[in-house]
């Protein structure tokens, strides 16, 4: 068939292919963290301290909102990916074309439904009476351009399953430069405040989605992507499969949200400064992160695709690899953090008590990036096989029995120090990383007992 895919990830080093699918990944992420970052900083620059406010409640709406848009959107890399290493070129298109055709009403639907709610969301917000009125426009224009955020994430999930993980990249660096230029415009030279942060999110996302419509056109690789209405017309099994393996890794990523969202009221229950030092460490943990989460992502694309081409054991090395490297890489930084974690800290805040409850914070959660490392793995894995039930399994387990009631226990029993408090969110990645084996276990011995019976 010809060139029906965008890169073969079924063959060569398991090796070498994790580690140059994985990189565009772990830079797409970083330009990501990067976007979120400069309206911040430039609105701060520009406004006073009621837009920074709004800015920052907005920012952390659109967040969640855009982490269930990329966990949904995870059937559809599966889902490309199954097709794309069987070569079935005309159920990869049927992929595609139902994935348009859900996410554009679903993408509709939420703008309007949010837009009619965003007062009421900026009440459960707890939003200063000062910043009200800014956190309102911020979020109406980011709801309006929920589409264009919706279309950026689809398209760079049909790469991705594809196998193409380097043009999501260019397409968010696009975006990153567009956001930044144009929050210098609309907040520098035309003063709109939190309004011209959110046109400026909005208008690089829409101006991201035309560059990467442009890039299907030209790309001669990606010359075969021709939908008809055949495609786009909603068909059972196709939908059953995205919806099967995305809305269980949307629910994840929201409880996941929800978690961290109730570990910052507990830490605000303790003091201003407490609330300080949670907040910071949360931003350094988010950077460190960016490697079990370039591994997640790999690893559900690569199995997806050695597992459609009936290359089981292959997925599973890939599985084996990305934990290695993860471990590594935590381990690595666990260790670091317990020396340097002062300085660390310093660079966001300069109080010597956010540094101080900061730090200890920081050495106990830190560890979080091996265990998490392991349980990103399995995630990805199990996505790629179509359960991904079980990693949104495995993190309520965690979140519900380790995560959360630890960390209220933790704040409760040590008043003066944070380092407990770290340590909990550590114990519920290890709990997850206990019924990720569990389960990995039981999967292998259910495909054990297939062969036998196909046998």
């Amino acid at each position: 068939m010809k060139g029906n895919m965008k890169k073969e990830l079924t063959s060569g080093s398991v090796l070498q292919t994790l580690f140059y699918f994985s990189l565009p990944y772990f830079l797409s992420y970083f330009l990501q963290t990067l976007y979120g970052m400069a309206d911040l900083y430039i609105v701060g620059r520009f406004n006073a301290v009621e837009s920074t406010t709004a800015v920052s409640v907005g920012s952390q709406i659109m967040h969640m909102i855009t982490v269930m848009i990329v966990g949904l959107a995870m059937g559809t890399t599966v889902s490309i990916g199954h097709e794309a290493g069987a070569k079935n070129e005309k159920r990869m298109m049927e992929a595609i074309g139902n994935t348009a055709t859900l996410f554009l009403g679903l993408s509709i639907a939420a703008a309007f439904v949010l837009t009619l709610c965003v007062h009421p969301i900026v009440r459960v917000m707890s939003v200063p009476a000062e910043a009200v009125n800014s956190a309102v426009s911020y979020l109406t224009i980011c709801f309006i351009g929920i589409p264009f955020i919706t279309a950026y994430n689809i398209i760079s999930a049909v790469f991705r399953g594809m196998g193409d993980s380097k043009s999501p990249m260019y397409f968010i660096t696009v975006a990153c430069v567009s956001n930044i230029a144009l929050d210098y415009l609309f907040i520098g030279a035309f003063g709109m405040g939190a309004a011209g942060a959110a046109l400026g999110t909005t208008l690089s996302q829409a101006i991201s989605v035309a560059v990467a419509l442009y890039r299907i056109k030209i790309d001669s690789g990606m010359r075969h992507i021709r939908l008809t209405a055949q495609d786009l017309k909603p068909k059972g099994a196709v939908m059953g499969k995205l919806l099967s393996i995305g809305v269980p890794v949307a629910m994840q990523d929201g409880f996941i949200q929800i978690s961290f969202l109730l570990i910052t009221i507990i830490a605000n229950k303790r003091g201003l400064f407490d609330a300080a030092a949670v907040g910071v460490v949360e931003k350094i943990i988010g950077i460190l992160f960016l490697v079990p989460s370039s591994m997640l992502s790999a690893v559900s694309a690569l199995a997806a695709q050695n597992i459609g081409a009936g290359k089981k054991d292959r997925a599973r090395q890939t599985l084996r690899y990305a934990m290695f490297a993860a471990v590594i890489f935590g381990t690595v930084s666990a260790l670091l953090m317990q020396f340097f974690a002062e300085p660390v800290v310093g660079i966001f805040r300069g109080e010597p008590e956010v540094v101080l409850l900061g730090s200890q914070y920081l050495r106990g959660y830190v560890w979080d990036c091996v265990f998490a490392g392991v349980h990103f793995c399995f995630s990805g894995y199990f996505c790629a096989c179509g359960r991904s039930g079980l990693s949104f399994l495995h993190n309520a387990i965690a979140i519900v029995c380790a995560r959360i009631p630890l960390a209220y226990l933790a704040s409760k029993l040590f008043a003066d120090t944070l380092f407990p408090m770290g340590l909990a969110t550590v114990t519920g990645s290890a709990v997850s990383v206990v019924i990720c084996v569990i389960a990995y276990l039981w999967l292998l011995r259910s495909d054990r007992r297939q062969r036998i019976m196909e046998a």
